[in-house]
């Protein structure tokens, strides 16, 4: 970090399009050379695009001879004026030794730009202004060019002991502990051989951080976190060994933040000062900052308050790409049950013993967010402690990458029911077998086997039970058990089918490559396909259907057994159909392969080469059968016949004479000819000389080797454009009268498959294992029911969202006739009252929250800070990810045709 440095006196102006070519210039030679230590500067976007704005105009007035007019005057922009970088400042939280603090939410492209250090000394020497904001690229992986710009250094809040001092600093967290040692120091006028510093995360003593060569980020420290810094001399300047002692310095926070505050004075931090380092909002009166423990003080220990200010409508700062977390966190957040629970003594059911859980720190994390979020008032929330928190047990969520909120939905239930787990000593609990006993008392045994290693406020509310039935397809064996879930993930599919593009390539030349495009079980065979494609090209009798799958211009494997599970073909495959007679005996296979003149430029001459293109035709020949190079020519002059441009093709002579590389071809338009080469680049004569065609796993490969005059001749648009299985589009806008019902996402759920073959299932009858039916029924439901909504699908080489609408219901979502305990008389009805939204592409998305405040009986959008009313019709979208139901108890009032007749204290009359 450096101080404010004076503005040096602008250099002389020169033409805007000399800056231009000149920044232009140094900026890509620096950003080639970029390295670790490197220095980059930040500056405002708002000064950078009226730079941008003027040297465009200019470039754009000069090649307009000067003139630059519209029908409303001038256009054009005036030179910018010296750098201002005041608006990236927090004025309110300043550091020690006059040390710069950015706020806290600024985010790169939108409130700022990264210069490397010749560009920004360039433009500052040009205009002046400031301040100056430097930062240093670090590196973030194993390569040298895993570069970052740390633009936020480590934030440290350091503690002087025994004298209770208090300052903060900032520090790379690639410094190393010699460096934090040297520099905690600074603040408190000591000599660093009279100190030694721990690592006091939580205010708790971990580490001694003796280990001077680690650095920062090696020794897991973290954001804001504090560093304990102790002094190890007394009065008289000996030693007393205090640093490998397990003194008692927790009293000091005991006493309350009001002796911190007033301590705060020793240090040269303000009462403001502290609050804003806090994460006190900016739109807060500094008079009215106050620290987390007065906040409690003011609200009582439940978090309630009777004030008439508004309750639950606090929304969350965006740290960068952090929506995905809002989102998460404000669903949980307004889930009542939680609210309730975090807002009254929940610190008795912490388990601090939990080796699976985060020693409670997630849980505390987690409570003490939900009572700022609840507490009166509107202003923003910055969630920066909850993700310290959580980056330091969860570390895929760490740093500013965009996440899945739903995976953030699912470690925050799992990490919070082990925090709050009641069970301290777990149980070990043999599961039995049925042995006849009826479903009822098997799942009622599984459930209390589970409550008994797994009771928590989470398991309360957010857990059900799966009956799954396995089936053995070779012996029939039948296997029942019932798992408990916490959320349900729903494909988004309107039935059990599945569309698969090929294009069928006849080998005998009666008929052009066709492309087929056919409907099949989901979880269906090879065998399904091959008579789906049967009868969709008309096959008859004595021929038969070759598929392969092509890679690289290759065929890369058959599918020939007919038992082969199709979910093996992923979306983005691409299969060639070859139509071939039936043979008595059987076949040795020869793919075709097409190549191309491609010409490599070399540093002294151009050389040609042939290059891999389009699809392999294929032919068979009987094993043992003797064939000519003739007879090879003829095979491939029959597949190329329909695909002739001259429609008097089918009556024309095509040459196959015997060419070398180097020779000429013909170019009449009614002929080609053929350039048949082995893999060993030897030529096949047309001849009657005998050729070997060995036996191969998959097809002995010919190259036919065109000239670009000769491939102008063939009509090669099914040669070039193989389609994917399954071309991934959003899918037309549907009616009203079609939607994809939740209903029908979940009958998909529920639906019998067979297991995929990488969840093969060990029978115990068989002793081997089998690939499984699997069926699911839900046997038990939670009180809230989450949803999640599987719009994200992956294959080998792409990911892709679904950007389909689904119409869920936002009242009387009723699942009584999904429920498998037919002896349950309830009936099973739902009620929505959360949604996190996920907008745009995977690449770049954006998500929110819709949240009804049950008291109000209103929904709002939670959009990171921003929080505004919708109305009910608003809710469903296409954006929906992840869904969140109440259950509706009968005490609640009777629900008919979606009109609630009572209801309870907690639900106003609605309008339907």
């Amino acid at each position: 970090m450096e101080m404010v440095a004076a503005a040096p006196a602008p250099a002389p102006e020169m033409p805007a399009e000399e800056e231009m070519a000149l920044i232009r210039d140094i900026t890509v030679a620096a950003e080639a050379h970029a390295k670790e230590g490197d220095t980059f500067f930040l500056i405002t976007t708002r000064w950078w695009q009226s730079w941008i704005d003027y040297v465009i105009q200019d470039l754009t007035s000069a090649t307009s001879n000067g003139s630059h007019h519209n029908e409303f005057g001038s256009n054009t922009s005036r030179r910018p004026g010296a750098i201002d970088n005041s608006d990236l400042i927090d004025d309110t939280a300043h550091l020690n030794y006059m040390e710069i603090e950015l706020h806290d939410s600024l985010v790169e492209g939108r409130d700022y730009i990264l210069l490397p250090q010749q560009v920004w000394e360039k433009l500052h020497g040009w205009y002046g202004g400031g301040p100056t904001l430097p930062r240093k690229a670090i590196n973030t992986g194993f390569s040298q060019t895993d570069l970052a710009i740390e633009v936020y250094p480590l934030r440290l809040q350091l503690l002087l002991m025994p004298k209770g001092e208090r300052a903060i600093i900032r520090i790379s967290k690639k410094d190393t502990v010699g460096e934090l040692h040297k520099k905690a120091c600074e603040p408190f006028d000591l000599i660093p051989d009279e100190v030694c510093i721990w690592d006091y995360y939580g205010q708790t003593k971990h580490t001694l951080m003796d280990n001077l060569e680690k650095t920062l980020d090696d020794a897991n420290i973290q954001m804001d976190q504090d560093i304990l810094v102790e002094i190890t001399t007394d009065a008289n300047g000996t030693l007393d060994g205090g640093c490998m002692s397990s003194i008692q310095d927790n009293e000091f926070f005991e006493r309350g933040s009001t002796s911190l505050i007033a301590d705060t004075s020793k240090s040269g931090l303000s009462k403001e000062n502290l609050a804003s380092n806090n994460y006190a909002s900016r739109s807060y009166n500094s008079s009215l900052a106050l620290s987390n423990g007065d906040l409690d003080n003011v609200h009582g220990t439940s978090g309630m308050t009777t004030r008439g200010s508004p309750s639950g409508l606090t929304g969350l700062i965006n740290l960068g790409n952090t929506c995905y977390m809002n989102s998460a966190i404000q669903c949980l957040v307004h889930t009542p049950e939680f609210a309730r629970y975090f807002r009254e003594d929940y610190h008795r059911e912490i388990n601090w013993q939990n080796p699976l859980g985060m020693v409670g720190e997630l849980a505390l994390a987690f409570g003490e967010l939900l009572r700022k979020l609840w507490a009166p008032g509107r202003a923003p929330v910055s969630p920066r402690p909850f993700k310290m928190k959580l980056s330091r047990f969860a570390s895929q969520f760490s740093g500013n990458n965009q996440h899945d909120s739903q995976e953030l939905l699912a470690f925050l239930l799992d990490g919070l029911h082990e925090d709050l787990n009641r069970v301290k000593h777990r149980p070990y609990i043999r599961s039995k077998d049925a042995d006849g006993r009826s479903d009822e008392e098997v799942a009622d045994e599984y459930w209390a086997n589970h409550i008994a290693r797994n009771n928590s406020i989470i398991v309360d509310v957010c857990q059900g039970q799966y009956k799954s039935t396995l089936v053995c397809p070779v012996c029939g064996k039948v296997s029942v058990t019932f798992d408990p879930f916490m959320y349900l993930s729903l494909p988004l599919q309107f039935a059990s089918t599945r569309s698969m593009s090929v294009v069928v390539f006849s080998c005998d030349g009666s008929a052009p490559p066709t492309p087929f495009t056919v409907s099949l079980p989901k979880q269906g065979r090879c065998r399904d396909l091959f008579q789906a494609l049967s009868n969709a090209c008309s096959l008859r009798n004595g021929e038969r259907l070759l598929i392969a799958e092509i890679r690289n211009h290759r065929i890369y494997r058959f599918l020939e057994d007919p038992v082969l599970q199709l979910s093996t073909v992923n979306d983005d495959d691409h299969l060639a159909v070859y139509r071939l007679p039936k043979l008595e005996r059987r076949a040795n296979y020869i793919q075709f392969v097409h190549r191309r003149e491609d010409l490599d430029h070399g540093h002294n001459s151009s050389l040609m080469s042939w290059k891999p293109y389009g699809v392999p035709l294929l032919a068979q020949i009987s094993r043992n059968e003797t064939v000519t190079g003739y007879d090879i020519h003829e095979l491939v002059r029959k597949m190329f016949l329909p695909m002739l441009r001259n429609q008097d093709s089918q009556h024309s002579a095509v040459q196959s004479s015997v060419s070398t590389r180097t020779q000429s071809y013909h170019t009449d338009s009614s002929k080609f000819q053929l350039h048949l080469v082995d893999d060993n680049s030897t030529v096949i004569e047309k001849s009657d000389d005998a050729i070997r065609v060995p036996q191969s796993s998959l097809a002995t490969v010919v190259f036919v080797n065109w000239s670009k005059a000769d491939l102008k001749k063939i009509n090669t648009h099914h040669l070039e454009n193989l389609p994917e299985v399954f071309k991934f589009a959003p899918p037309a806008k549907r009616t009203r009268s079609e939607p994809l019902s939740l209903y029908s996402c979940l009958d998909a759920f529920l639906r019998e498959e067979p297991l995929v073959p990488e969840d093969m299932w060990y029978c115990p009858r068989c002793k081997e294992q089998r690939q499984a039916s699997k069926k699911l029924d839900l046997w038990r439901l939670p009180e809230v029911l989450v949803i999640h909504l599987k719009r994200f699908s992956f294959s080998r080489s792409t990911r892709q969202k679904l950007e389909i609408f689904v119409n869920f219901p936002i009242h009387n979502f009723d699942l009584t006739r999904y429920i498998a305990n037919k002896k349950s008389s309830h009936r099973q009805i739902y009620e929505l009252y959360a949604v996190s939204n996920h907008y745009g592409s995977m690449a770049s998305g954006h998500y929110t929250a819709f949240i009804k405040l049950l008291d109000e009986n209103r929904w709002y959008n939670f959009d990171d800070s921003q929080v505004s009313a919708i109305n009910e019709e608003d809710v469903k979208s296409g954006a929906a990810y992840v869904l969140f139901y109440r259950r509706v108890r009968e005490q609640d009032g009777a629900v008919i045709n979606g009109t609630q007749l009572s209801v309870s204290r907690n639900h106003r009359s609605s309008q339907r």
